[in-house]
């Protein structure tokens, strides 16, 4: 079982492919050209944050890290995780920071290009990146975030966290051209979830985000987010929203790894709501932040 590990300043990779371990800058880190992570976006990856140098939730993502592996076949290395998470955080130096732990794994990298699975013997790839992490600016959570509709033209099985997230990229590069956060994900008029996060939306006081099941990925702050709001005593209901609801709706926000609970104050140029952050928003954002310290 070949590794790699690199530490560059507060960036690190950490591969596996099978042989002896080793570390390296991430600027010598390599894959072969024939690994089908390169050629075919197969493989799946996970994300999951520290905060002061404690993972959040980690169980939750590689928990979810093992089921993407069964549903695509991929046969995941004997590989001590939790070991592998503590050596690259020591090698970082990000026993007390805020970083993200970055994991991918590959069906390996056989010899030929065939789209059928490699032939027995091959190894899958895998690597750990660890990198400091920098938090949305302050002013997304103060004033609000703004966000764009996009159609969802994403493959039947997005609840995998695959590699192929090519719709992902170009749902996140026209936000960025139009001057929004995130692009929301619309399917036959109804609102799926975020190039990046989950969405919710409250309407009539009730708080509202799509169920669980192929068309999103079941995000693990979207899970504390539903927890936290039912504790809040709100309604929550799993189903989804439609596109045509934004114009009713007094809140909208977004749970993710990196979002955290991040309201949003409009979508394609128009105001939700009074076009401020809303009151629930505010109340789960609050009550994810005792999460976090009690958690931390």
């Amino acid at each position: 079982m070949t590794r790699y590990a690199a530490r560059v300043k507060e960036l690190s990779v950490y591969l596996d492919s099978g042989g002896e371990a080793r570390f390296c800058p991430l600027s010598e880190a390599t894959v072969p050209i024939t690994d089908r992570g390169l050629l075919f976006g197969d493989g799946i990856y996970e994300v999951y944050r520290l905060y002061g140098g404690k993972p959040f939730r980690m169980g939750a993502h590689l928990d979810r890290l093992r089921r993407s592996a069964r549903e695509i076949r991929l046969p995941l290395p004997d590989l001590d995780w939790e070991a592998t998470h503590r050596e690259l955080v020591d090698l970082n130096g990000f026993g007390s920071a805020d970083a993200t732990i970055y994991i991918e794994v590959t069906r390996g990298a056989p010899e030929g290009r065939g789209h059928a699975f490699p032939p027995p013997g091959v190894r899958p790839t895998v690597f750990v990146m660890a990198r400091a992490f920098e938090p949305p600016a302050a002013s997304l959570y103060d004033e609000g975030a703004s966000a764009i509709t996009h159609p969802d033209i994403r493959w039947g099985r997005v609840d995998v966290k695959s590699l192929n997230l090519l719709p992902n990229v170009l749902a996140a590069q026209a936000a960025t051209e139009a001057g929004a956060w995130e692009a929301l994900f619309v399917r036959s008029g109804l609102l799926t979830e975020g190039a990046r996060t989950n969405v919710f939306v409250v309407q009539g006081g009730v708080v509202r985000t799509h169920p669980e099941g192929s068309r999103i990925l079941g995000g693990i702050t979207r899970t504390v987010a539903i927890e936290l709001a039912r504790q809040e005593g709100l309604a929550v209901l799993e189903e989804p929203a439609l596109e045509s609801d934004l114009a009713q709706c007094t809140e909208v926000f977004l749970t993710g790894t990196s979002a955290e609970v991040m309201p949003v104050v409009r979508v394609d140029g128009r105001p939700i709501g009074c076009g401020r952050p809303g009151p629930i928003t505010h109340r789960l954002r609050l009550a994810f932040g005792e999460v976090l310290s009690r958690e931390s």
